[in-house]
């Protein structure tokens, strides 16, 4: 489990966090969500202990001589050695396994092809994700920091490192703390969000019940929605086969059946965040 209470940092007359408390029990995915400059990778330091905070509790529970394991902002590697020669420095210097078996255990773990023997300054950014996810789960950690880990990777690369994490999760009932700016990515990964804006919490909880608050909007795609005369009663906006309709959660679902109704296909159908109420919203 990972839980801070009331936690403050400055540094000089900057103040980093102001009163932060976030909790991830077992087995959950939490998504910090902030723009740069937020607080999230300091607060990420000080859960790792790379920083101590002025004041407030910091508690990181689990089973295993590895409370927690972690990624703050890119991974650590040694770009002129190979996927197995970082793994097994790593591993020698956390005191763990580093046998041949071991090794190949850790890349498997996180998807990485065990044949590969060049330099790690070769891989792309995804595989670089992986092997540092890989390091960080050396000796079993009970808990996972990543920050920002979706930063620089293509669609692709994002949907192999969601599975990733949702393995992780899925096998060893670990807790997850994600940082990110990228949220529509968060709201398909995390079960709760706290949402970080200055150095304060300014929200948590269930990731869907935050984002149906903060949606106004919803976009729909089909070839001939521009067809239905009924969207004359609302405030649209189309771009192509697309078009951007004012509605709340409830209205949206009879915009589809009435589409449906009159055999307009409908091939896609994504909220549109209020960015502002979303970091605008303090906790009741």
């Amino acid at each position: 489990m990972i839980y801070c209470e009331r936690v403050h940092k400055k540094y000089g007359k900057v103040r980093a966090l102001n009163s932060t408390s976030i909790s991830c029990g077992k087995g959950e995915i939490l998504g910090l969500v902030g723009a740069n400059g937020a607080g999230k990778t300091t607060l990420f330091k000080i859960l790792l202990g790379l920083v101590t905070a002025d004041h407030g509790k910091v508690e990181i529970s689990g089973d295993g001589a590895k409370k927690i394991g972690g990624i703050i902002e890119k991974p650590a590697l040694y770009p002129y050695l190979n996927a197995h020669e970082n793994l097994r420095l790593f591993a020698k210097m956390q005191g763990a396994d580093f046998s041949k078996i071991a090794i190949e255990a850790s890349l498997e773990q996180v998807g990485l092809p065990l044949n590969r023997t060049d330099p790690v300054r070769n891989f792309s950014m995804g595989m670089k994700q992986r092997l540092g996810i890989a390091v960080a789960l050396l000796n079993n950690p009970s808990c996972l920091l990543l920050d920002e880990p979706f930063s620089g990777l293509d669609p692709l690369g994002i949907e192999a490192l969601k599975q990733l994490i949702f393995d992780l999760k899925q096998q060893t009932q670990m807790s997850i703390l994600i940082s990110s700016h990228i949220i529509d990515v968060l709201s398909t990964v995390c079960t709760k969000l706290s949402i970080i804006h200055n150095g304060e919490i300014i929200q948590t909880g269930e990731t869907s019940t935050i984002l149906s608050a903060c949606t106004k909007s919803y976009t729909l795609c089909g070839s001939d929605i521009k067809k239905a005369s009924f969207l004359s009663d609302y405030d649209t906006v189309s771009n192509g086969d697309c078009m951007t309709i004012s509605a709340s959660a409830t209205e949206i679902s009879e915009i589809i059946f009435k589409l449906s109704q009159q055999q307009i296909a409908i091939t896609s159908c994504r909220p549109v965040l209020d960015l502002q109420q979303l970091f605008n919203t303090k906790e009741k």
